[in-house]
């Protein structure tokens, strides 16, 4: 199995006692060296590119996320946060969905796992929130739809609680 992450993804820190914080990838992924030292094949989670994350997001948002200048934890919402290496991190996630798609259309892999953060199940169209910055599970899907050509792509999440921003983005797709 494939697995997509990058060090830029321990970069985005919300701060002390933040939930979401960089010490969750560094346990999943050293979890998952341990357990299957042999059988998984890592690779660097590439950028996604501005007109890759506008298929589901607006120009308000990117240039939030993007262009922001940031010295420290900016707090977006009472649970989202923009810090210096927030950027970078969301960039890789989303480009993490990316190469993940294209790897299992082009036939390179069948499975293929994204170890990255910031989340993002709970950014919409307009907003980060919920520690989403951008939805990269959106991003991937929409990249499938409109370069691979697939008509329908589902998309399973597995949190303990709904993806309001997946759905704000995908709600109106027949």
């Amino acid at each position: 199995m494939r697995i997509y992450t990058h060090p830029a993804c321990t970069r985005h820190d919300p701060g002390p006692g933040h939930a979401e914080r960089p010490l969750r990838l560094v346990a999943v992924t050293e979890a998952l060296r341990e357990a299957f030292p042999d059988a998984l094949h890592w690779e660097e989670a590439p950028r996604a590119s501005r007109g890759q994350l506008l298929r589901v997001h607006d120009d308000a948002l990117l240039a939030l996320v993007l262009d922001t200048p940031v010295d420290g934890p900016m707090a977006l919402d009472p649970d989202t946060v923009l810090a210096p290496g927030s950027a970078e991190a969301a960039l890789r996630a989303a480009g993490a969905g990316i190469a993940a798609v294209d790897a299992v259309m082009h036939g390179e892999v069948r499975r293929v796992f994204c170890a990255v953060r910031p989340p993002g199940h709970h950014a919409t169209p307009s907003a980060a929130m919920g520690f989403c910055l951008f939805n990269n599970i959106a991003v991937a899907a929409a990249h499938a739809c409109d370069k691979h050509g697939l008509s329908r792509v589902a998309v399973v999440d597995f949190d303990v609680h709904h993806g309001n921003g997946t759905q704000a983005i995908f709600d109106t797709d027949a």
